[in-house]
């Protein structure tokens, strides 16, 4: 797949979500990919009596970035979440419909949730480093999940670091602490920490809110560079953002998906009413 431009420079302003973003000639070429990595069909999320997702139907591509965009309270963050089970401790939580990983169900029974987890990996809004070195947060999982061999770790942890864009910053400082880190270093360690698990997708929800522009750019120039191997899954409130960094846009409303399609089309030729007036900024 070509590779996307980012177009926010080292220092620029995120500019308002509010604003209907322009949409660059890379984004206008229709987008191929395989067969879905997720498929999700007729989903209907609960909070007791309260619906938060209504009837969703959508697939999740493979290598490439997937936004899903709308606003506050409109369920993006819920669905999110249904894609690896980080609600199911929720009080009164309850689904219905099919999320498929590969062909495989993951509400069935006889899920591993924490193998989903570590296929389907989670960054969040603000970053979330544990309480370790640098060098323990990225081997955190690889442990977890069983690898002992020091020379394997040891390349684990250059490898995601690399990926991540890490590694020259912090490579002769593995041992101290995550929270010496800049909230946009942390926030790509964390990223790091999922890539040593090696998921099939990527799902952030956010993950720029709290950052810097600066920071902001590394995030989108890493995306740019990860989703050639990955789908990967964003919620963002950032109208420009979607359209810098995503193949395909989702936009959510009052817990409905109203369409889904590639990005350029989304913002420029719209389908549906709603989601031209919330992308031209009449709401939101």
């Amino acid at each position: 797949m070509e590779q996307r431009t980012i177009s926010l420079q080292p220092g620029e302003a995120v500019l308002s979500s509010k604003a209907a973003p322009a949409v660059t000639p890379v984004q206008a070429t229709q987008v191929k990919a395989g067969p879905p990595r997720i498929a999700v069909k007729d989903l209907n999320c609960y909070y007791g009596k309260t619906q938060a997702i209504q009837s969703v139907s959508l697939d999740i591509l493979p290598n490439q970035v997937t936004a899903l965009i709308g606003p506050s309270g409109c369920g993006k963050s819920t669905f999110l979440r249904t894609l690896n089970r980080m609600n199911d401790r929720v009080a009164g939580w309850r689904v219905e419909g099919s999320v498929m990983l590969d062909g495989s169900d993951v509400y069935a029974r006889s899920i591993d949730v924490v193998q989903l987890r570590r296929k389907v990996g989670m960054v969040f809004q603000r970053p979330n480093p544990f309480p370790m070195s640098i060098r323990e947060n990225i081997l955190y999982g690889p442990r977890l999940h069983g690898e002992r061999n020091k020379a394997r770790l040891d390349d684990i942890v250059e490898r995601t670091l690399t990926q991540s864009a890490l590694w020259d910053e912090v490579k002769n400082s593995l041992n101290k602490s995550a929270f010496d880190l800049s909230g946009g270093q942390q926030q790509r360690l964390c990223i790091a920490r999922v890539l040593a698990v090696e998921p099939e997708v990527i799902l952030m929800d956010e993950p720029c809110s709290a950052l810097d522009p600066n920071s902001t750019f590394r995030i989108e120039q890493l995306l740019a560079e990860l989703e050639n191997r990955f789908a990967i899954v964003i919620v963002t409130h950032n109208l420009q953002q979607a359209a810098r960094v995503s193949a395909r846009t989702a936009f959510f409303l009052k817990g409905e998906l109203v369409e889904c399609c590639d990005t350029a089309d989304l913002f420029s030729n719209p389908r549906d009413k709603r989601t031209e007036d919330y992308v031209q900024g009449r709401f939101g």
